[in-house]
């Protein structure tokens, strides 16, 4: 049973009001059941939307943070059954299972991951055609808009909470992640990753990807833009391979007191034993100075997969530059069988 709970009040202000008029003859009318109750945005993407239950490999570089059961939404995007999610939802799979709305559940396999922008590809296995959503774009979106977050809990019960938007802006995160532009929505919904954003229109919009503060919440959304400039190469090659990867540390940082503090480090990066202590301050990328996690990943990023990056941080005992040598993170990770 869909849970009409989640679709607040504010999913009114979305469906399109009705004159009070008295009919000029007797006409059929339907029965209350047979009208749906969802607004109109929900039920353009909800046939399109599917549950994904994932089993991760416990060996694999993600599953002491992530763990080796997880569920998320996914939204097919494609009638031969492709389906776009969140990447940390397919780190490491080694089996899925994708539930349609009409509750057919199919195997499912990884086609491709883009670490850049944190979103993945999966192929749903059962014959289709499978319903596709309308993919639109982030752009006409400004702060005060009406949206949607549209996904699925682990019972297969529609998620379905209307919002707006409340900014458009960077977004930069302490997992070596970061975003140029990211829409943040409330009120934020409790089935957020892999959830489709979806416009007044039905258009899908974005693609939810995290819940950030305290209560209330936050949600941040993924631009559709990010993920239709890149569809065809994830498709083809699994990967994105018009741009050159991205060096990776494992570095974790957070912003504190007007630094880029190290917090802690990815187990299987190669910043674990390069000689980086937690409470570290990052002071300079390959001779830059950097004062924000922004400029931090900037000066990285300028750099290919592979090179060695030199950090200078300050500890107590004064400036200590860091050689690490960086790697390709999709190395680390399964993309399918």
């Amino acid at each position: 049973m869909i849970r009409r709970a989640l679709v607040t009040l504010a999913v009114l202000a979305l469906a399109p009001s009705v004159a009070a008029a008295a009919p000029a003859s007797r006409e059929p009318r339907l029965h209350p059941g047979d009208v749906s109750m969802l607004p109109s945005f929900v039920r353009r993407v909800e046939p399109s939307v599917v549950g994904l239950r994932v089993r991760a490999s416990e060996h694999g570089a993600s599953a002491a943070r992530l763990g080796t059961r997880r569920f998320g939404s996914g939204l097919v995007f494609d009638a031969r059954g492709y389906a776009v999610t969140v990447s940390y939802l397919l780190l490491d799979a080694v089996a899925i299972e994708a539930r349609g709305r009409d509750g057919r559940a199919v195997p499912a396999r990884v086609v491709g991951i883009d670490f850049d922008t944190g979103l993945g590809v999966v192929k749903l296995e059962g014959a289709g055609p499978w319903p596709a959503a309308a993919l639109g774009s982030s752009q006409g979106l400004a702060p005060g808009a009406r949206t949607g977050t549209v996904g699925v809990d682990e019972d297969n019960d529609l998620v379905a909470v209307a919002g707006s938007v409340q900014a458009i802006q960077p977004f930069a995160a302490y997992w070596e992640y970061m975003l140029d532009r990211a829409v943040f929505v409330a009120p934020a919904s409790p089935a957020w990753g892999g959830s489709a954003l979806v416009n007044d229109r039905g258009e899908v919009v974005g693609i939810a990807s995290l819940r950030l503060g305290e209560a209330p919440h936050v949600n941040l959304a993924i631009p559709v833009e990010k993920f239709t400039g890149v569809r065809d190469e994830l498709l083809a090659a699994g990967r994105v391979v018009s741009r050159p990867p991205r060096p990776w540390l494992g570095l974790y940082t957070v912003e504190a007191h007007g630094a880029v503090v190290v917090s802690d480090f990815s187990p299987v990066g190669p910043a674990a034993g390069a000689g980086f202590r937690k409470g570290d301050r990052i002071v300079g990328v390959n001779g830059v100075s950097v004062g924000t996690q922004r400029e931090f990943y900037e000066q990285l990023w300028a750099r290919r997969a592979g090179d060695t990056i030199e950090v200078a941080v300050q500890r107590a005992g004064g400036v200590v530059v860091i050689a690490v040598r960086s790697m390709d993170r999709q190395r680390l990770f399964r993309a399918g069988e």
